[in-house]
């Protein structure tokens, strides 16, 4: 077994949480996987058990992220049943309101940003105290940016604001746990080929007003970036790490 380390994986159920948790699973790491609902976190489990033997190894917490409360709950159940958090990968959150901005209502607003920004506080500021206070002290966080963290798109202003938001969270909490030992880095992920993304391959409005077809990568890759990111030594942090399709529009002009 290559790693004993404990990791908390937010929005864990699907799509890049699934595929985080089943590569460290895979590397030997603890894993608590959290999110709303709890069916496809057993079923992550299952997975995890048939493929490699490493259902003693997994943990599930059904938990709503944009809950403070459940989630003080979900950290100290991941110490009570491993004995420490090593690793937390903040994944979990949702994509923009239908339509444009202009008609949504306050509380459209209010959903994205309790999931995207809050909830990724509130994962931030439970895993410092127990990184902080553990033994061997320190730990490693990786927020889940998005490309949308750097340029936006059409008709996304609430999902683009939050994740920009996410940005000066990575930045201040690397600096902020320099203290603790705690390195906090971020990786922002383009087209990979979850549900949220089959759109994609569909065709998506582009800045120019046009429709296009974009390339996408396996989530899997993910995996393999967060887990590369995971295992480096304490002492080293990737600060930003984007991973993308080739091919998919995202520098140059459009």
């Amino acid at each position: 077994m290559a790693s004993s380390k404990v990791a908390v994986i937010t929005g864990a159920g699907s799509g890049i949480g699934k595929a985080v948790a089943l590569a460290l699973i895979a590397d030997g790491f603890q894993v608590v996987l959290a999110g709303r609902r709890g069916a496809l976190l057993e079923q992550v489990k299952e997975e995890a058990q048939a493929l490699h033997g490493a259902g003693e190894r997994v943990l599930c917490v059904p938990t709503d992220v944009s809950d403070a409360d459940a989630v003080a709950a979900l950290f100290a159940r991941a110490v009570e049943t491993f004995g420490r958090v090593d690793l937390l990968f903040n994944n979990a959150g949702r994509g923009n309101p239908p339509g444009s901005f202009i008609d949504w209502t306050p509380q459209q607003w209010r959903e994205v940003v309790d999931v995207n920004l809050n909830g990724m506080f509130y994962c931030l500021q439970q895993a410092f105290k127990i990184m902080r206070d553990q033994r061997p002290q320190g730990g490693r966080i990786i927020n889940n940016g998005s490309i949308s963290a750097h340029a936006p798109r059409p008709n996304s202003i609430a999902y683009t604001a939050t994740k920009h938001a996410v940005m000066g969270l990575t930045k201040t909490a690397s600096l902020d746990g320099r203290p603790y030992n705690i390195a906090v880095g971020q990786i922002d992920i383009g087209n990979a080929l979850t549900e949220l993304a089959e759109r994609m391959t569909q065709g998506v409005p582009q800045a120019n007003g046009e429709i296009a077809v974009e390339p996408t990568m396996d989530v899997n890759v993910v995996g393999q970036s967060v887990l590369y990111m995971a295992k480096l030594p304490l002492e080293a942090n990737v600060l930003f790490h984007t991973v993308m399709a080739t091919k998919m529009p995202f520098v140059g002009r459009g």
